[in-house]
């Protein structure tokens, strides 16, 4: 299923009329709105030289989680580990920030330029262990897009 979105999020990305930012929220959209178990997806960025990430364009809940130190949280661990997080229960993490009660779940997956941790994509689920290597695989697939144009 989430194969057939690859078109849509290329056309997205591929739009150069429109900024960065701008192309990269309207990801965050099509996602939260095509994928029933994505709840909440935003982009979060390294923050100048800072060991912090500082969000980016989302689709979902405002959140207060704008600016997350490296090591804290499941964000704040992929900025240092370089690694997908998935995080099929949320209860289940000592280092977990919650965003909002309703959310059961996270997947996290880092976004290299040059091979350089940059970014990564987040994404909270309010339903229990939804995420599959399909979704890691997937989001692997839009960050390597997004990598071309930032």
């Amino acid at each position: 299923m989430l194969a057939t979105l690859q078109p849509k999020v290329l056309s997205i990305i591929t739009d150069d009329s429109k900024t960065v930012d701008t192309r990269l929220g309207e990801i965050c959209e099509l996602l939260r709105s095509e994928v029933s178990y994505y709840d909440w997806v935003g982009f979060y960025f390294r923050n100048g030289n800072k060991e912090e990430l500082k969000l980016g364009p989302y689709a979902g809940a405002p959140t207060d989680h704008t600016i997350i130190p490296f090591g804290k949280g499941i964000c704040g661990q992929v900025a240092v580990s370089n690694q997908n997080f998935v995080v099929p229960d949320v209860a289940a993490q000592d280092n977990y920030i919650a965003c909002s009660i309703t959310v059961k779940a996270e997947i996290v997956v880092p976004l290299f330029v040059n091979g350089e941790n940059v970014g990564q994509i987040d994404i909270d689920s309010n339903t229990p262990d939804p995420f599959s290597e399909e979704d890691e695989r997937f989001l692997e697939f839009i960050n390597k897009k997004v990598a071309g144009i930032l």
